[in-house]
């Protein structure tokens, strides 16, 4: 009995755990890999040193447009830099106002706190993945 029961709560503990595995499907957005590393005491970077202060990264081969990478004050946060709810288009490069986004070519407006829209839509904005590697450097992947 007492073995029934260790393999029981062996197996719960192993079912609740999750993995890095977290997969983004959106169909107007494919990117390739990227890993790109982040310093912060950059003059073209140093924004990101306070809250609310998010950053285009335009580097070619970083995501499809580019990023926006943001302290939200509690951590950092990294979005694709294109409209996630359409087809790629010469206006779905993402408009930068403040602590929010919005798509040029439907005036959706997003948050970049959350990555979600201000008005129902089917896709949030395409997240990254954000390491910190340091107090002065960032990685950002997918």
């Amino acid at each position: 009995m007492k073995k029934i029961l260790t393999l029981v709560v062996l197996i719960t503990a192993l079912a609740a755990c999750s993995s890095d595995s977290y997969v983004n499907r959106n169909p107007y957005l494919n990117t390739g890999s990227f890993s790109c590393t982040i310093d912060i005491t950059l003059p073209s970077n140093n924004d990101l040193r306070f809250t609310a202060n998010p950053v285009v990264i335009r580097t070619a081969g970083y995501g499809i447009n580019g990023l926006i990478v943001m302290n939200t004050g509690s951590g950092y946060v990294a979005w694709e830099n294109t409209c996630p709810n359409q087809e790629i288009t010469s206006c779905s490069i993402l408009t930068l106002n403040g602590a929010y986004v919005t798509c040029p070519c439907d005036d959706v407006k997003y948050s970049l706190f959350t990555g979600q829209p201000t008005t129902p839509m089917k896709f949030n904005l395409k997240a990254y993945r954000i390491e910190i590697l340091s107090s002065t450097a960032i990685r950002v992947y997918n």
